[in-house]
């Protein structure tokens, strides 16, 4: 093979090997059901930002969020539905679900379409209300 397609071939198998690990760096933090082990007790700190105020919440998974008076953390927000979205913890690790709402319920600017690792810093969506992740931790 002339030295030139050599290159071509070796410049196509790097650009793919690239655009894999790209596609690597960007999935889900998503866990399988084994891997994810037992309960261990957690909690949870958020920063609520809805209607132009912000209030704090703690809480200790598993907590609800939604409209519904019923609901661990109740949003006043219109576009949330009346249960939205669950906080889980699972050997150590807090999880986020949506709960089939209308809106969607979004971590870090993507819908949350299966259980979802959320860390310290994250920002959850529920309609237009914002929960800002400040601290998850062993419950004490």
């Amino acid at each position: 093979m002339p030295f030139d397609v050599q290159m071509r071939v070796g410049t196509a198998e790097v650009t793919a090997a690239l655009a894999i690990v790209a596609l690597l760096a960007v999935r889900p933090r998503v866990r399988v059901a084994a891997e994810i082990g037992s309960l261990q007790p957690m909690r949870l700190a958020l920063r609520v930002m809805e209607l132009g105020t912000q209030r704090d919440f703690l809480g200790r998974p598993p907590f609800e969020v939604g409209r519904a008076r019923d609901n661990d953390l109740v949003v006043r927000d219109a576009e949330a539905s009346r249960s939205h979205a669950r906080f889980v913890t699972r050997n150590g690790i807090v999880y986020v679900d949506d709960l089939g709402s209308s809106n969607g319920t979004f971590l870090n600017g993507r819908r949350v379409s299966e259980s979802i690792e959320v860390r310290e810093g994250d920002r959850v969506d529920i309609g237009a209300t914002r929960l800002l992740v400040t601290e998850v931790a062993p419950w004490t």
